[in-house]
């Protein structure tokens, strides 16, 4: 059986529910947390590997909960060579993934804090980020 990486977006209705617990004890799901994060106003997003004979059940039960599931198939590239270091895409990135570095005041780009939310894709004028499949 293999695996399969997921990213669920929680609001502020859903993200102190028990969710990961019931994956697991009723869906029979392995869960892989990647990356989690919520913010002050209770909304968040994980990043999940997930392994299992009942995954489309487990599934419908997450969408049941009002939480949006996007399945992990791609990754997000910073094209240095096309990037003007302008900044704007730093102030985009929910997750800090995207930040200048100083002195030199270029964007670095942190593939693991990615959660691949694309803000970043929607604002860089140059189009230095990329969408890699």
């Amino acid at each position: 059986m293999s695996s399969k990486k997921i990213i669920l977006r929680f609001c502020k209705d859903t993200s102190d529910k028990p969710v990961i617990y019931h994956l697991v004890k009723d869906y029979d799901w392995i869960v892989n947390i990647i990356k989690a994060r919520i913010n002050p106003d209770k909304e968040g997003t994980m990043v999940l590997e997930v392994t299992g004979a009942n995954y489309d059940q487990g599934i419908k039960f997450l969408e049941a909960q009002n939480i949006k599931v996007q399945m992990l198939a791609e990754q997000i590239k910073h094209n240095q060579e096309c990037c003007t270091s302008c900044g704007i895409c730093t102030t985009a990135c929910p997750t800090g993934a995207l930040y200048l570095e100083r002195p030199a005041m270029q964007v670095v780009f942190d593939s693991d804090k990615c959660v691949i939310c694309r803000q970043c894709l929607k604002v860089c004028p140059v189009k230095a980020m990329e969408v890699c499949f």
